[in-house]
């Protein structure tokens, strides 16, 4: 399985490697993220729900045989995508101050980023049946830990976080995922308890781990989200938020992107009806979770509030 930063290698097509890089420069997520190819249009699996048992036995004990159990799920590809109109005539007489078309066409490739990182946490195919399912609908029961309670949200604590991460197994989640305001509060519990030290990466860019696992930035999970019985309930309306703790891969039994070959480019030619040219950005994508226990959550957090223990 290839992440996009991978795919991007083995394309020969400027353009199209263009449109790969900017979508992986706008997105933690989609940097991380390994897809799975798909033959059709959905993946049939079965997702594991809990392990066999085992134990200790005598001599001339009757054995018991036990297996785990699944779930048999389908997810399917989704299109993701959108047309860029390039005007001639501003390629034409702007073509020695910019690319005019490379910056429609870069444009078009974030807005695409943006609504895969969007729909990565809150897709809801019950209520948009175009889209995939995201974080939110695939998470597994065990994997709920609530901060607040009843409708009332509540300031982050450590031990919450802590917990979450303790119920994605086995051994250790490869990344959280949080928006930038959380990522501050826990910065600043840090600066406030134990002279954080910020790590710097090959790039210079600061880098962030909790526990030695990263941080994965995700601009789209609002602080809006409210609750209701304490669990996660809808993406307005409040001012909570959410953290996830996630595996990646198939072979980790984790969180994988599904796609039908990577993100196409279709040019579609000169148009009738108006002086300019039209791209088509495609991406046949999806998403899956193949074990319950690859992914947690911390919902009902108080967005405005100061991180406690």
């Amino acid at each position: 399985m290839l992440t996009l930063v991978e795919a991007q290698k083995y394309s020969l097509d400027t353009l199209l490697k263009g449109v790969i890089e900017t979508i992986v420069t706008e997105s933690d997520v989609l940097k991380k993220l390994p897809f799975k190819t798909v033959v059709g249009n959905a993946l049939k699996y079965n997702r594991e729900n809990t392990l066999p048992a085992a134990g200790f036995y005598s001599v001339g004990d009757t054995w018991t045989e036990s297996t785990q159990t699944v779930t048999a799920v389908t997810s399917s590809l989704t299109i993701l995508g959108g047309d860029a109109d390039v005007d001639m005539f501003e390629k034409q007489t702007l073509q020695n101050l910019q690319d005019t078309e490379a910056v429609t066409i870069s444009s078009k490739s974030k807005a695409i980023a943006r609504k895969f990182d969007d729909t990565f946490v809150y897709g809801d195919t019950a209520v948009n049946a175009k889209e995939f399912d995201g974080l939110h609908k695939l998470m597994p029961a065990g994997g709920k830990i609530h901060q607040g309670s009843g409708s009332t949200v509540a300031a982050l604590s450590m031990a919450k976080l802590d917990e979450m991460i303790d119920a994605v197994k086995p051994g250790r989640p490869q990344a959280l995922v949080m928006n930038k305001t959380m990522r501050r509060r826990i910065k600043a519990y840090y600066r406030g308890t134990s002279g954080f030290v910020q790590e710097v990466g090959e790039d210079g860019k600061p880098l962030f781990f909790y526990g030695d696992i990263p941080v994965l930035l995700d601009d789209w999970i609002v602080n809006t989200e409210t609750i209701a019985s304490g669990d996660y309930s809808a993406k307005t309306g409040g001012t909570g938020t959410s953290i996830f703790a996630c595996k990646f891969g198939e072979d980790e039994k984790g969180v994988t992107g599904l796609q039908n070959g990577t993100i196409q480019k279709e040019d579609l030619g000169k148009l009738e009806t108006k002086d300019a040219k039209r791209w088509r950005l495609k991406w046949y994508c999806g998403l899956a979770l193949f074990s319950t226990l690859a992914l947690g959550r911390v919902d009902g957090i108080d967005s405005a509030a100061a991180v406690v223990v």
